[in-house]
């Protein structure tokens, strides 16, 4: 048996690459539910805030979903 370190080095980059993505698109919108929540103490609107966070939150939903499409294929 012989084992293709390259690839297995690549199939590690990436996966690195993408976790670090969709923590921080989530980290992206949790900050943006944060202020909201700052938003409404101070009386100000915040749309533009809960609009880019929920949007952070459909693209983590979307990678996520992609992932299992690919593993169940």
């Amino acid at each position: 048996m012989k084992i293709d370190w390259a690839a297995l080095g690549s199939v590690f980059g990436v996966s690195l690459v993408i976790t670090v993505a969709l923590v921080a698109l989530f980290t992206l919108g949790i900050m943006g539910l944060s202020r909201r929540e700052r938003a409404a103490v101070q009386g100000a609107s915040a749309t533009l805030a809960v609009t880019g966070a929920y949007a952070c939150f459909a693209a983590c939903a979307a990678a996520v979903a992609y992932g299992i499409s690919l593993i169940v294929a």
